[in-house]
């Protein structure tokens, strides 16, 4: 079995060293209990759009913190987090810093290694796009033999995006998010769909409590089989850490006997 924890809580506003540090606290009480922790979207900081300089490199306090975290439980760690780049450009010959900042998924593993995720599709309506960069990198990454993709959020809306093509190259979908109450029920219907469409696992989490903008999270975090029977789910504003086993060789053999993959239809993003 391949254990996913997802953990729904309440964000602190901008408040990253209280959120780090009790990060920490939850993911100690996973160590030999779960393969991978899955926390909400932008968990240091709550989904503020408008605060550049809470945003850090990839080698910050916030990077240092989680492989060492992950070191010591041996637990792998996913969500996102305000991350900003700098990338060296030359105009007129003269060299020239930029700084870039995305919401940066990602999925430490306890040797230190990291993969990065982006979020593609930044939400307009909150004001995501006039500060972050869009990713464009449909990753799948493994993990002890077990293959996965994530979603930040507001690319769940997207269902091409979850897909590759139709040679499963991934087992879970992991799903990091801020989902306000308001639209709660989208997020509900559209979990279960990128799992149906995709015959893949998903575990998604999403925070409760209140953000600095007035919003309110519900939670509604899950873990679904192929299925679409939750093999964990969370009460309404409940606050906690439910592990969802995942049994890769079920999954394996259920696509075998049922391989509705092969008529997917093909396609080409651009």
């Amino acid at each position: 079995m391949f254990r996913v924890a997802v953990l729904q809580y309440p964000i602190l506003w901008e408040n990253k060293e209280e959120n780090l540090r009790l990060t920490e606290r939850r993911i100690h009480r996973l160590k030999g209990k779960a393969d991978v922790a899955l926390l909400p979207e932008m968990f240091t900081t709550g989904f503020c759009t408008d605060r550049p300089d809470l945003a850090e490199p990839m080698d910050g306090r916030t990077m240092q913190r989680l492989k060492k975290l992950s070191n010591e439980t041996g637990v792998a760690i996913a969500a996102s987090f305000i991350c900003e780049e700098e990338t060296d450009t030359f105009l007129n010959g003269a060299e020239q810093i930029q700084s870039q900042l995305y919401n940066r998924g990602f999925f430490v593993r306890p040797d230190g290694e990291v993969t990065v995720v982006d979020k593609a599709h930044l939400y307009a309506h909150g004001g995501e796009d006039k500060f972050f960069t869009p990713g464009h990198d449909r990753t799948v990454f493994e993990y002890k033999g077990v293959k996965m993709r994530m979603l930040i959020c507001y690319d769940l809306r997207f269902p091409i995006w979850a897909r590759l093509d139709n040679d499963n190259q991934y087992d879970i979908l992991l799903v990091s998010a801020n989902w306000p109450e308001i639209r709660i029920a989208y997020w509900d219907a559209l979990v279960a769909a990128r799992g149906t469409e995709n015959q893949c696992y998903v575990a998604a989490a999403n925070p409760v409590g209140d953000d600095g903008l007035g919003l309110h999270y519900n939670g509604h975090s899950v873990a679904y089989d192929t299925h679409l029977n939750p093999i964990v789910k969370f009460k309404n504003n409940e606050q906690g850490t439910r592990i969802a086993e995942f049994d890769i060789e079920k999954l394996h053999h259920f696509r075998q006997v049922l391989p509705l993959w092969k008529d997917a239809d093909p396609f080409t993003l651009q």
